[in-house]
C-alpha cells in the first residue's frame, strides 16, 4: 500500500468513527426526548436554516463534484451544465414546495403517492423508489472507492464492497440526527477539500496548462461538447424531480419552520457553486496530466498523489469520502426509508414507528448488496447511474405524485398501472440503446420515454376509467383555456420543427414538453361527475400525515 493510500484509508476509517460515535449519541438523546423514536425520521423537526444548508450542500453539491470531475476529464467544460442543472432543482424546490409540503407534514414522495392511492400503490411506488437510490450512492461510492483501487492493492470491485460496508457501518447508527450532523461536517471537510484541490490545479497544470489543452484539444473548451441531448436531459431530468426529490424533501422538511428550510436551500445553492467550479478545474487537469485513462475516477486520484505529498493527497480523498457521505448516506437511509417505512406500511398498516425502524435498517442491509451488484456492474460510468435512477424512478412515480397535488380525478386503478409502464418503458429504451450513457434509442433520452409513458397512462385510464365531467368552475376554465392555446401553440412549432429539434438532440424534451402542456389542460377541465365540482387543481385531496395515522 501506498503512502498516499494509508493516509486516505487511515482518515476516513478515524472520520467515520468519529461521526458514528457522535450519530448514535445525537439519535439516543432523540429518543429519549419527547419527540421519541418518530424523530428517526425528521429529527424532530427542529433544524435551523444553517443545518439545512449544510444537509442539501452535502447531499447535491457532493454528488454533483464527483459527478462533473468524472464528466469533465471526457468532455471538459461542458459537465458544468450538470452543476447548473442541479443549482435550478435546489432554488426550485426552495420557491415552490418547501412550505406546502412542510405544512402536509411529509417525509417521503412514496408516502404521498400511498395516501392518495392506497397501500397497493406506496408498496409498488416505495419498492421502485428503494431500488433506484442505491444507483444514486453508487456513482459516488465508486469515486472513494477509486481511490482506494489507485493507493492500494485492492480490485476496483474489492474497493468498492469496502467502501459499500462502511457506507453501512456509518448508517446503522442512523436517524435524520446523525445525518445532519455528518452533513455539516461534510461541508467542512469540503473547504479542505477545496483549498488541497486548488493547489494541486496551481503546481501542475496550472492555468496555462488550462490554455495549451484549448489549443491542442480544442472540444475541452466546447460548452456542448457533453451533447445537447445530454445536457437537456440533465435539465429537464432536474427540474422535473423538483416534484420527487424524497431525500431532499427529508432534509429541508426536517426544519423548525418552512421559511427556514426555506433560506437553507436558497443558502445551499450558494454554497455548492465553488464545488461545481472546481469539479470541472480538476477533471480537466487529470485529463491533461494523466491522459487517456479508462476510470475518470482512477485518474483523478493518481493525478492528486503525482502533484501533492501523501498527507495533503489523504485530505483531498477524505473530502471524496466526505462526498461519498453526502450523498450516498442521505441516498441510502431515504431509500431504506421508503422500503422499510412506505412498503412495511403497506404491508402492515398497524405497525408502530419502533417496527418501522426496524425494517428500515434491515432495508439498509438490502440496498447496501444492491448497490454492490449495480457497482459491479459498470464502474467506468459512475454520473450514468445518476441519469438511470432518475429516468427509472421519474419515470414511475412523476404522474401519481402530480395527480396527487394537482387532479382529484386520477384513481388508484390509473395510478398503479402507470407507475409500472412508465418504470419498464424507461428500462427498455436503455436496452434497445444498448445501455448507451451518450446514445439513445431513436436518439431520444430514455427518461423523456419513461415521463411521457407514465403520464399518458395515467391520464388515458383514468379518463375510460371513471366517470368525469367539464368543470364549472370560470378560474379553471380560463386557465384550462389558456394551457390548451399553449398546447396548440407549442405543437403547431414543435412539428414542422421536428427534424431540426432531433439534429439537435433536442427532440425528447420539446415532445415531453407539449405533453406537460396538454396534460395541464387537462388537470384543469376535468372534474369528478359523483362529487361537488373541485375548481382549479388545488392538492387538497392530500392528507397529512398526522391526518393519516390519527384514522
Amino acid at each position: 500500500m501506498t503512502a498516499p493510500g494509508l493516509w486516505t484509508i487511515g482518515l476516513a476509517i478515524g472520520y467515520t468513527i468519529a461521526l458514528v460515535v457522535v450519530g448514535r449519541l445525537l439519535q439516543r438523546r432523540a429518543a429519549a426526548s419527547d419527540k421519541g423514536i418518530a424523530s428517526f425520521f425528521v429529527g424532530g423537526r427542529s433544524f435551523s436554516k444553517w443545518t439545512v444548508a449544510f444537509c442539501i450542500t452535502g447531499l447535491f453539491s457532493g454528488s454533483s463534484f464527483i459527478s462533473i470531475m468524472e464528466l469533465s476529464y471526457r468532455t471538459g467544460v461542458s459537465a458544468i451544465w450538470y452543476g447548473i442543472a442541479e443549482t435550478v432543482q435546489v432554488i426550485l424546490i426552495a420557491l415552490l414546495l418547501v412550505k406546502p409540503l412542510r405544512e402536509r407534514l411529509v417525509v417521503t414522495v412514496t408516502g404521498i403517492i400511498g395516501e392518495r392511492f392506497g397501500r397497493l400503490a406506496q408498496g409498488i411506488s416505495g419498492t421502485i423508489t428503494a431500488f433506484t437510490f442505491p444507483m444514486w450512492s453508487v456513482a459516488t461510492a465508486i469515486a472513494f472507492a477509486s481511490a482506494l483501487h489507485a493507493f492500494t492493492s485492492l480490485s476496483i470491485y474489492a474497493a468498492i464492497a469496502v467502501t459499500a460496508v462502511l457506507l453501512l457501518f456509518f448508517l446503522w447508527a442512523g436517524g435524520m440526527r446523525a445525518v445532519a450532523f455528518t452533513q455539516t461536517m461534510n461541508c467542512v471537510v469540503f473547504l479542505a477539500m477545496l483549498a488541497v484541490g486548488i493547489t494541486a490545479f496551481l503546481i501542475n497544470p496550472g492555468v496555462d496548462g488550462l490554455a495549451e489543452l484549448a489549443q491542442s484539444r480544442p472540444e475541452m473548451v466546447d460548452p456542448t461538447s457533453a451533447g445537447v441531448t445530454l445536457i437537456a436531459a440533465w435539465f429537464g431530468t432536474f427540474v422535473v424531480n423538483v416534484l420527487l426529490a424524497q431525500a431532499a424533501f427529508q432534509m429541508s422538511l426536517s426544519c423548525r419552520t418552512p421559511a427556514d428550510g426555506q433560506k437553507g436551500l436558497f443558502i445551499a445553492a450558494g454554497l455548492g457553486l465553488p464545488l461545481i467550479i472546481l469539479g470541472v478545474v480538476l477533471g480537466t487537469a487529470a485529463a491533461i496530466v494523466v491522459p487517456n485513462e479508462a476510470l475518470p475516477l482512477v485518474a483523478t486520484p493518481r493525478y492528486i498523489a503525482e502533484v501533492l505529498p501523501a498527507p495533503l493527497t489523504g485530505v483531498f480523498f477524505l473530502g471524496i469520502w466526505a462526498c461519498a457521505l453526502g450523498w450516498a448516506g442521505p441516498c441510502q437511509f431515504s431509500g431504506a426509508t421508503s422500503l422499510g417505512r412506505d412498503v412495511g406500511r403497506a404491508i402492515r398498516p398497524h405497525a408502530t414507528e419502533a417496527d418501522l425502524v426496524r425494517y428500515t435498517r434491515w432495508s439498509l442491509v438490502l440496498l447496501t448488496i444492491l448497490m454492490i451488484g449495480f457497482a459491479f456492474l459498470r464502474t467506468e460510468q459512475a454520473a450514468w447511474w445518476n441519469v438511470l435512477a432518475w429516468t427509472l424512478r421519474n419515470g414511475a412515480t412523476l404522474a401519481p405524485v402530480l395527480a396527487a397535488f394537482f387532479w382529484p380525478l386520477a384513481t388508484r386503478k390509473a395510478a398503479i398501472p402507470a407507475m409500472v409502464a412508465g418504470f419498464v418503458s424507461g428500462l427498455l429504451w436503455y436496452h434497445w440503446g444498448a445501455w448507451s450513457p451518450t446514445e439513445f434509442f431513436l436518439g431520444i433520452h430514455p427518461v423523456w420515454v419513461g415521463m411521457a409513458t407514465n403520464v399518458v397512462v395515467m391520464i388515458a385510464l383514468t379518463l375510460v376509467s371513471t366517470r368525469w365531467t367539464w368543470t364549472s368552475d370560470a378560474a379553471a376554465r380560463r386557465r384550462g383555456t389558456g394551457f390548451a392555446i399553449a398546447t396548440v401553440a407549442a405543437a403547431a412549432v414543435t412539428i414542422p420543427a421536428a427534424p431540426w429539434l432531433h439534429g439537435l438532440g433536442l427532440s425528447g424534451l420539446a415532445y415531453f414538453a407539449v405533453l406537460a402542456v396538454a396534460s395541464t389542460t387537462v388537470f384543469f377541465w376535468t372534474v369528478p361527475a359523483s362529487k361537488p365540482d373541485a375548481g382549479a387543481p388545488s392538492g387538497s385531496n392530500l392528507k397529512s400525515e398526522a391526518q393519516v395515522s390519527a384514522n
